[in-house]
């Protein structure tokens, strides 16, 4: 039985120490399904071995890929070019990016494939992707708009130009771009609308293609031309993920402490790492931020926008709501439990009133993490200045970070903890 709670005790010291991230979740899911999708072997190193990660190589073992692990961030993967159908429907929990990037795969097999996940994953959206696969003539069908989705592929399409909503998830448009190099005809993936959501996760996902052999060329700042390449197998190094790193670089600031990564902030080449810039800047944080570049990283700030010197109003975060929960919903909840209007909701935005003097104070505050690994992650770091602070289920953090409560341990945190 896992954890039922964890209170964090408050260090009452700066930490300090080193603490290496683990592998990104976005480029490890990315780079598992090209070389699932590559004919050759390949190997990658720095990745990251999680639930999330787990689900999507256990997936590509079920469509007829080759996978070995010799250490705990090395996965062989070993590809004919081609995945088959597999014989029972895809069950990929709560992964979101595993979920949409096999979506869209499974329009390149040759037969039936069913992408399933859990009660949570069953809540989150996918028909803007569904319809977007129907809209190339591919046979695509989910009844309630989020998974389970049924695709009936026959191993090509006939489409020279695919259009997506841009304000929607850019998971969306990752996969459909990541799909398009195994068609045998050029394609253009063209974003609709004016908001165009989380750029920087598209740019992770072209890079990956490029290192697995596609051309993908960006021809305006809303289409991506897409040439029928296939992927080559290659040898590819992953870089830590910068969305653990925020709760560590948080972790420093709030205590007054000196936690070296391992790698430098500038260094990381994902979205999240633009928190760092802001994180930097605590107690003195902008009354106005916009998290819809750096989604992930919205809870590590409106966490330590608790204790910062002045409100702060985050926006461009409507999208937090479909996550692996409201998270929205689930900040302002745990926020306010911490001290009655610390945080409310203005539509699709949230406002954290600030309050630096709870820092020394306690309180009785069971957090509900929603079975979100990010929240729990983040509502440990209130936990660093107050008393009294528990986080309920503390191991939905393995969904990617599974040593996270470690990490925080080896740098002076101490917690209570009971087993359910």
């Amino acid at each position: 039985m896992g954890r039922a709670k964890l209170t964090i005790i408050p260090p009452g010291k700066p930490l300090t120490g080193r603490a290496m991230p683990p592998g990104s979740k976005s480029i490890t899911n990315r780079a598992l399904l090209l070389a699932g999708l590559a004919k050759g072997a390949s190997r990658l190193t720095g990745a990251l071995k999680s639930d999330d990660t787990r689900y999507m190589a256990e997936a590509l073992l079920a469509m007829g890929v080759t996978i070995d692990e010799p250490d705990d961030t090395t996965f062989n993967v070993k590809g004919t070019g081609k995945l088959l159908a597999p014989k029972a429907p895809l069950f990929l929990g709560n992964a979101g990016t595993a979920t949409r990037f096999l979506t869209a795969a499974a329009a390149l097999v040759d037969g039936k494939v069913v992408v399933d996940g859990d009660a949570h994953m069953r809540k989150r959206p996918i028909a803007p992707l569904v319809d977007a696969l129907r809209s190339l003539g591919i046979d695509a069908s989910t009844e309630t708009g989020c998974p389970p989705v049924t695709i009936r592929g026959t191993g090509r399409f006939e489409a020279s130009r695919i259009q997506i909503d841009g304000g929607l998830s850019s998971q969306y448009v990752s996969a459909l771009l990541m799909m398009a190099a195994g068609n045998d005809r050029p394609i253009d993936v063209e974003l609709l609308g004016e908001d165009i959501g989380a750029l920087g996760y598209i740019d992770l996902t072209t890079a990956a293609m490029r290192a697995f052999g596609a051309k993908v060329e960006r021809t305006s700042p809303v289409t991506w031309r897409v040439e029928p390449t296939g992927y080559s197998a290659t040898d590819f190094l992953i870089e830590p993920d910068a969305s653990a790193a925020t709760y560590l670089w948080a972790a420093e600031v709030l205590t007054g402490g000196k936690i070296d990564l391992g790698t430098p902030a500038t260094d990381f080449s994902q979205p999240d790492a633009r928190a760092y810039e802001m994180i930097a800047k605590f107690p003195h944080l902008p009354a106005i931020i916009d998290g819809s570049q750096m989604q992930d990283a919205v809870p590590t700030l409106a966490v330590l926008a608790a204790f910062n010197e002045t409100p702060v109003r985050f926006v461009g975060i409507a999208n937090l709501r479909v996550k692996e929960c409201d998270r929205v919903r689930a900040l302002s909840t745990g926020l306010s439990q911490i001290a009655p209007g610390l945080a409310t909701e203005e539509g699709d935005d949230l406002i954290v009133a600030s309050d630096p003097t709870l820092a020394g104070t306690g309180v009785s505050a069971n957090i509900d993490t929603f079975a979100d690994h990010r929240i729990a992650m983040s509502f440990a770091l209130a936990g660093l200045k107050i008393a009294g602070i528990t986080i309920l289920d503390p191991d939905c953090v393995a969904k990617t970070f599974p040593a996270y409560w470690q990490v925080l341990a080896s740098l002076g945190v101490k917690y209570q903890d009971d087993v359910g």
